[in-house]
């Protein structure tokens, strides 16, 4: 995870939606092998600039790393400062202090009240804040439910092909909607039609017709102006390819709770046993919903963090 120094021991999250310049930064993994421990190679390839490499390694040291407080939509976790020799690698690229951090085996907490095993919130939360803190703060809570590292909401994104397809059409002729701009690790292809994930309640993916992996999808991914992006400028798109989120705003506005965001795609998580997926690999929709769900999470303010005792 990068994070923008804005002074002495504050940082800022950066993400592509406010740091389009993170467009430029391509990645490459070699997995571990044998004694290799694995690698991630970063190009940084800015326009008319010779490419740049940095070779991370995947399983960091973390004995001599200093630690570093993270916060992200509410869930706070630790960090790991790489050190001088990658910040001042990536502080060069974009030309502003930046600390990169590794996460090592630290986790957070997934705030869906689906994925809370024993999700406990306060009713008329907003309107009560003020009296339930004392009784929040005196409440042993125990959360056993899904964690995450430095993803933004859940483990898995999952997207439909022909939706990508649809918003293709909504361009030029001669332009397509690159799906690496919805940033998803799971493309399904074979739906009947554009849309029909918004129903989606789970998926099975079967892994060589021997073993079956489930994911459950329990929420709507919210879009966000990072859609806009030119990839090969690190700025906003011109004509329609820089307008690609104010038009899914127009026909996708589909989330009772988001009533001003738009909606593609679904976040997933796992159920059960794992397994090694494959490109290829076939799925069905093994739970389809009645009705459209909702983006809901339940947010832990800041201030009443540091006063609930978290049990993983």
């Amino acid at each position: 995870m990068l994070l923008q120094v804005k002074g002495e021991g504050r940082y800022k999250n950066m993400s592509l939606a406010y740091y389009p310049e993170m467009t430029l930064f391509s990645t490459n993994i070699k997995f571990p092998d044998g004694d290799f421990k694995g690698e991630i190679t970063v190009t940084h390839t800015p326009p008319d600039v010779e490419p740049r490499t940095l070779i991370v390694p995947l399983q960091p040291e973390t004995s001599d790393l200093s630690s570093i407080d993270i916060m992200i939509h509410d869930s706070p976790t630790t960090g790991y400062n790489m050190g001088d020799h990658y910040n001042s690698w990536f502080s060069n690229c974009f030309g502003y202090s930046v600390v990169f951090a590794y996460i090592g085996s630290n986790k957070r907490t997934v705030l869906f009240p689906e994925a809370m095993e024993h999700p406990q919130q306060p009713s008329s939360w907003l309107s009560s804040i003020t009296s339930t803190i004392t009784s929040i703060i005196g409440r042993e809570m125990k959360v056993q439910g899904e964690q995450i590292a430095f993803h933004d909401c859940a483990s898995y994104l999952v997207v439909n092909q022909k939706s990508c397809d649809a918003v293709s059409a909504w361009l030029p002729e001669d332009e397509e909607m690159d799906i690496v701009k919805f940033r998803p690790n799971i493309v399904l292809s074979g739906a009947q039609s554009a849309w029909e994930e918004d129903y989606w309640g789970e998926i099975t993916l079967s892994i060589r017709g021997e073993h079956e992996v489930k994911i459950s999808l329990l929420h709507n991914c919210i879009r966000c102006q990072s859609l806009n992006i030119d990839y090969s400028t690190g700025n906003l798109g011109t004509g329609k390819a820089g307008k690609v989120l104010k038009m899914l705003q127009k026909d996708r506005r589909v989330d009772k709770e988001e009533k001003y965001g738009a909606v593609f795609g679904r976040y997933g998580f796992l159920k059960g046993e794992g397994g090694i997926v494959e490109i290829g690999d076939e799925v069905r929709v093994s739970r389809r919903n009645s009705e459209t769900t909702t983006f809901c999470r339940w947010f832990i303010y800041p201030e009443v963090i540091q006063g609930i005792s978290i049990h993983n």
